[in-house]
C-alpha cells in the first residue's frame, strides 16, 4: 500500500520527515528529562510566576491543559486538528509524530513553567531516600516497558516520520496483549501513577499533581477502551474479560495477535 505522502514532492518528503523527527524526539527527550527532574524534587522547581494568587491559577491551567488536550487529540476531531500541523499530503502519515510532539510540548510546559508554591512538607533522608529513589527509577522503567509493549515506534512518534521518509504508509501493530498488557489493560497509565507517588520530596505542588494525574489515569483510559471496543470488537471484549483494568490481580495467558497492518490513522492510531 503506497503512502499518501507519495503525492507530495519527492524533493521535500525526506527533508520534511527528518525535520519532524528531530523536533519530535527533541521534545520527547526534553519532556522525559524535565519530568524526571521536576517530580523527583517534588515540583519545587520551575520558571512560573511566584506572585499569589496568580501562581495558583497558573499552575491550575498547566495541570488541566494536559489531560484535556491529550484526550481531545485522541479523538477523531482531535486527530483532524493534528493534521493542520503538517502539509496536507504528509499529515496522515505523520499523525503519531504530531501527537507525540504536542503531548511532549504539553509536558515540557508543565514541568518547566511550573510555579512552585515554596513549601516542602517532607523530604526523604538516608535510607528512606535511597529506597524511594530506587522505587522512583523502577517506576520509570515500568513506564518504559509498558510503552515498548504498546509499540515504541508509535509511542515515541518514530512511526510517523520514518514512514514518511520511506514513502510508505505507517504499519501499525496489533492490539497490545503481550508483556505488561498480559497483567493489566492500562500499564502505561499504571506506570505513571507509580511515578507520581514514589517521589522522595513532597510538597503541595506534588500532591496536587499526583491527585489530578491519578484521577486522569484512572478515568481517561475509559475513552480509549471505548475506541478499542469499536475497533477490535469481540477480540477486545475477550481480552477485557481476561485482563483486569488497572491492578494486576490475576494473570492472563498470552494469546497471539495478528500481524501489523497499514490501517488509517483513525483505525490504527492507539497511542496512550
Amino acid at each position: 500500500m503506497n503512502s499518501v505522502a507519495n503525492s507530495g514532492s519527492s524533493i521535500y518528503r525526506r527533508p520534511l520527515a527528518v525535520l519532524y523527527g528531530v523536533v519530535c524526539h527533541g521534545l520527547f527527550l526534553g519532556a522525559i528529562t524535565s519530568g524526571m527532574i521536576s517530580m523527583y524534587h517534588g515540583m519545587s522547581l520551575g520558571l512560573g510566576p511566584r506572585e499569589q494568587p496568580w501562581c495558583f491559577l497558573w499552575d491550575l491551567g498547566l495541570l488541566l491543559q494536559f489531560p484535556l488536550l491529550h484526550s481531545f487529540l485522541l479523538s477523531r476531531r482531535g486527530q483532524s486538528w493534528l493534521g493542520l500541523l503538517a502539509p496536507k499530503w504528509a499529515a496522515r502519515d505523520l499523525v503519531t509524530t504530531l501527537f507525540t510532539m504536542v503531548a511532549s510540548l504539553q509536558m515540557l510546559a508543565l514541568y518547566v513553567l511550573w510555579a512552585p508554591l515554596g513549601r516542602i512538607w517532607w523530604q526523604a533522608e538516608g535510607l528512606a531516600k535511597v529506597v524511594l529513589s530506587v522505587a522512583y527509577g523502577a517506576s520509570w522503567l515500568v513506564l518504559a516497558k509498558a510503552m515498548a509493549d504498546a509499540g515504541l515506534a508509535s509511542q515515541t512518534g518514530f512511526l510517523g516520520w520514518s514512514s514518511l521518509f520511506r514513502g510508505r504508509a505507517p504499519r501499525y501493530g496489533p492490539m497490545p496483549e503481550t508483556g505488561l498488557f498480559r497483567w493489566v489493560r492500562q500499564p502505561i497509565y499504571l506506570g505513571f501513577v507509580l511515578i507520581v507517588w514514589s517521589v522522595p520530596v513532597w510538597t503541595p505542588d506534588q500532591l496536587c499533581l499526583a491527585i489530578l494525574f491519578t484521577t486522569y489515569c484512572l478515568l481517561g483510559p475509559k475513552m480509549k477502551e471505548a475506541r478499542y471496543s469499536r475497533r477490535y470488537g469481540q477480540r477486545f471484549a475477550d481480552y477485557k474479560a481476561r485482563v483486569p483494568y488497572f491492578l494486576p490481580w490475576k494473570f492472563a495467558a498470552r494469546r497471539p495477535g495478528p500481524e501489523g497492518s497499514t490501517l488509517s490513522e483513525h483505525e490504527g492510531f492507539h497511542q496512550s
